[in-house]
């Protein structure tokens, strides 16, 4: 089974956009910027490294990156039955599993960004990485430190990351050594994330997550403050409030993923940190990365490809990885090009059709095996109208 990561902020990086500009799915930056407020597509082409670090402009960045991504997968017939991501990336997961609906989950992901901004100003807070120490050694060294100092990210197995005051955070670092771990490595981030210095940020965002609708989830989502599956509107708006304050506990929320039966994992987003921390977590997984266009065709050629005998079958998905199903750009009643039958060869940019004035082209070369909308019909924005099989 195929589960879908979204990443966290940190994986923003200048120009992260520019691969989509020309895609079809680059109509979700005009829908957020209208929901934000703000000019995405600045923040996707043309933000530095310096105006794209403050978390404000991070998060919606990275959010806004991930649904691009997400959308243009779902333009090629591609869905997952399994949901997570890190931190930020959790909003990602359930607008993706239609929880949250696109333009509210903008509308959170921004209050979030300007709340948490706000938060990291006062007290002033830091993070580090402690390597090659298990998660109890990190744990009995924060609690020994005499200092606000806490466990913000259980990453891996011997990858967790501190919290808290700079110098209480030295002080765990220094004990974490001595306990035996690696290497203690300093991030350069804002704010403690993911501990009681978000208490302003969690009260503030929490009003926003009261007024916004949330719907049970399709499929599988995991939570990161439990790292467990939940499908109550209730259970997580409060997973939601508590997220903030508490850590992120990723390397338990691979493994309930994998206990689930999922065995490929799909990290859609500007990073590939999820990626390579499935590998360290979860041995023997499929781990695949989707970033740019490009990346799409290597998505569709890994789940054709045989099952590997370690890994196992990813519940026959494979199978279906050489069709592609093109989708609707709009809503509007759907005409085909006249002649154009099931078994005709179309070419890649091709015409298929109209939905109403706006003509709707193949993304893909391929044979057209069928169409899922018929002449006249009323079709919705990202509606699949027709079924190619690629050559």
């Amino acid at each position: 089974m195929i589960a879908f990561m979204y990443s966290g902020q940190g994986s923003q990086q200048p120009g992260m956009g520019t691969p989509w500009s020309d895609h079809p799915s680059w109509e979700l930056v005009a829908e957020a910027s209208e929901a934000a407020g703000r000019d995405v597509a600045h923040l996707l082409l043309d933000a530095d490294a310096d105006e794209l670090r403050s978390t404000r402009n991070a998060q919606l960045a990275t959010f806004v990156t991930s649904m691009v991504i997400l959308d243009a997968v779902a333009r090629l017939g591609i869905d997952a039955a399994g949901h997570a991501g890190h931190s930020l990336g959790e909003y990602s997961a359930l607008t993706a599993a239609g929880a949250l609906d696109f333009s509210d989950a903008v509308a959170l992901v921004v209050e979030r960004g300007e709340a948490m901004q706000v938060a990291v100003e006062d007290p002033v807070g830091t993070m580090a990485a402690v390597l090659g120490l298990d998660d109890s050694g990190v744990e009995e060294a924060c609690a020994e430190v005499d200092g606000p100092v806490w466990v913000a990210n259980y990453n891996a197995p011997g990858q967790v990351v501190i919290a808290g005051a700079p110098d209480a955070v030295s002080i765990a670092g220094d004990a974490a050594k001595a306990r035996g771990a690696k290497r203690v490595a300093g991030l350069e981030v804002s704010g403690a994330f993911h501990t009681p210095f978000m208490s302003p940020a969690r009260d503030r965002l929490g009003e926003a997550i009261d007024r916004t609708e949330l719907r049970a989830p399709d499929g599988v989502v995991v939570a990161n403050v439990d790292g467990g599956i939940h499908s109550s509107p209730a259970t997580w708006r409060a997973l939601m409030n508590a997220q903030l304050c508490s850590p992120v506990r990723w390397s338990q929320t691979l493994q309930t993923l994998a206990d689930e039966g999922f065995t490929t994992f799909v990290e859609l987003g500007p990073g590939s940190v999820l990626t390579g921390l499935v590998k360290r977590t979860l041995k023997g997984a499929q781990r695949l990365t989707v970033n740019t266009p490009g990346d799409l065709d290597t998505l569709l050629d890994a789940l054709a490809a045989p099952p590997d005998e370690d890994r196992g079958s990813p519940e026959g998905e494979h199978l279906f990885a050489t069709d592609r199903m093109v989708v609707s750009p709009c809503a509007g009643l759907f005409t085909p090009v006249p002649g154009l039958e099931p078994g005709h060869q179309v070419d890649a940019g091709a015409l298929l059709g109209h939905i109403g004035a706006e003509e709707v082209h193949s993304p893909f070369a391929g044979e057209l095996m069928g169409w899922l909308a018929v002449e006249t019909e009323r079709v919705s924005s990202s509606k699949p109208i027709a079924w190619l099989r690629a050559t």
